[in-house]
């Protein structure tokens, strides 16, 4: 299988084709482009695409598309999402969705305990555990306290158990830095998911199932306006 995967939710810019190795099991990377970032995704992502697929010979044999979902930025993964479905529709390939989580867990070690993180602000993470590759829950937004609560949980409370525990992602660190009962595990602060990662979980895909749709874990920020343009402002209660 022949795939190309696109990820804009977290602190980078990917544009990526791969293929499988039916040998070795492993997926070959045929072109890539990959830029740190944590905004211009769509001034850079069309260009970036442009020149993955040129260095893969082209666009021909893609069979699928893969694209992170989230959780992540609003903006940044909508970005994604847009190129992904329009770049699927021209093609006439089928588009899946990838949570930003499973990529992050499937960037590391499957074996063990593995808490795939990610800094949410305002005292929150967006998170999922596994074990030995396999999710233990849905993916949540957690307060800081919670997300430690349910590691240790897990895990076990001692530090010599602590040491086969992984986090990974942007939360890690935080963590870490904020909870000294998790100094013990070990750390992996990746901006984004790996891209062969995120190609590996685009070939195991079931369409059916993984629709492209973005996976939200909180509310925006934004709130609607609470008046429209030129309409009086409510008197004050």
């Amino acid at each position: 299988m022949k795939v190309m995967v696109i990820d804009t939710a977290l602190g980078a810019c990917v544009a990526g084709v791969f293929a499988d190795d039916a040998a070795s099991g492993a997926v070959r990377g045929l072109g890539l482009r990959r830029e740190l970032m944590t905004k211009g995704h769509q001034e850079r992502l069309g260009g970036l695409a442009r020149d993955a697929a040129a260095e893969a010979g082209g666009f021909d044999g893609v069979d699928r598309i893969g694209v992170t979902v989230g959780p992540g930025s609003f903006t940044g993964l909508r970005v994604g999402l847009a190129f992904a479905l329009g770049l699927g529709a021209a093609l006439g390939r089928p588009v899946v969705g990838i949570s930003t989580l499973d990529g992050l867990a499937a960037s590391v070690a499957t074996t063990g305990l593995v808490a795939a993180m990610i800094d949410a602000r305002r005292g929150q993470v967006y998170g999922r555990l596994f074990r030995d590759g396999a999710p233990l829950g849905e993916a949540e937004a957690w307060p800081l306290e919670t997300a430690r609560d349910r590691i240790l949980a897990e895990a076990g409370q001692g530090s010599a158990v602590l040491g086969g525990v992984l986090l990974v992602g942007s939360g890690a660190t935080l963590l870490a830095e904020t909870f000294p009962e998790l100094a013990g595990a070990g750390l992996e602060p990746l901006a984004a998911p790996n891209p062969e990662a995120l190609a590996r979980l685009t070939m195991a895909a079931d369409p059916a199932t993984s629709p492209p749709a973005p996976l939200y874990l909180r509310a925006p920020d934004a709130t609607p306006p609470s008046r429209l343009p030129g309409q009086p402002r409510q008197p004050a209660a």
